[in-house]
């Protein structure tokens, strides 16, 4: 159950963690920052958050006047961060960038989520080094269920789509690896060219695409960011 008492201090920091810090309630954030701005794009990103939850959070940070539901073009509701919304992302990249400096690799690794992880590089992908026209990536985990092992990004006239079942299309590249390692890469602990001479990653397809991977690949946002612990 989560405690619904107040911090009963007038100190600016205290009502500021009365509305943001309960559970979840900064990756909710996060999301928005990011720019999801419909119900089911807000949960691939927080994928171990239950519907009714996000459902409750999104309703708080409204009636905070943190974000606002608007119709959307396809129809249904969108969340836009309001003014006072926009005002967290400082707040939101210094928690991460103290994060990444901070909290030790092995316990980030330890939170492994091939969904997240597949999210986080697609809506982070950049698609001008990869060839004309449709470009289809498959991301291979062979240690994983078969529900989770195979991962397919279709890039398409600068749209990026993200498949957990074949798409169908000639493949331009196999990146096989475990999900651990490639997880290390996304942020920055690892770099590419290191795994593939261990052979903990294995490129197989299209040699110019394989090449770029270093340039197309979406990273972490503070994956150039110097770690302050091993």
């Amino acid at each position: 159950m989560e405690d619904r008492g107040g911090y009963g201090q007038f100190c600016p920091v205290s009502m500021a963690a009365e509305v943001l810090c309960t559970r979840w309630t900064m990756l909710v954030v996060r999301e928005l920052l990011y720019g999801s701005k419909r119900f089911n794009d807000l949960r691939r990103g927080v994928p171990r958050m239950s519907p009714a939850l996000l459902s409750k959070r999104l309703k708080d940070l409204e009636k905070c006047g943190i974000i606002v539901a608007v119709p959307g073009d396809r129809g249904g509701m969108e969340y836009q961060l309001s003014a006072a919304g926009e005002e967290l992302k400082p707040v939101v990249l210094s928690m991460g960038l103290w994060g990444h400096r901070w909290v030790e690799s092995r316990l980030t690794l330890k939170n492994l989520d091939p969904s997240l992880l597949m999210w986080d590089i697609r809506r982070k992908l950049n698609p001008e080094p990869l060839p004309p026209g449709r470009c289809t990536i498959q991301f291979q985990y062979p240690e994983l269920p078969d529900t989770q092992k195979n991962w397919w990004l279709v890039i398409d006239a600068g749209t990026v789509d993200l498949c957990n079942f074949d798409p169908g299309y000639d493949l331009n590249l196999l990146v096989r690896s475990s999900l651990h390692t490639m997880t290390a890469i996304w942020m920055g602990i690892v770099p590419i060219p290191s795994e593939i001479a261990a052979g903990r990653l294995t490129l197989e397809g299209e040699r110019p695409v394989a090449k770029a991977m270093q340039q197309w690949m979406g990273f972490s946002p503070f994956v150039h960011e110097q770690r302050a612990v091993a």
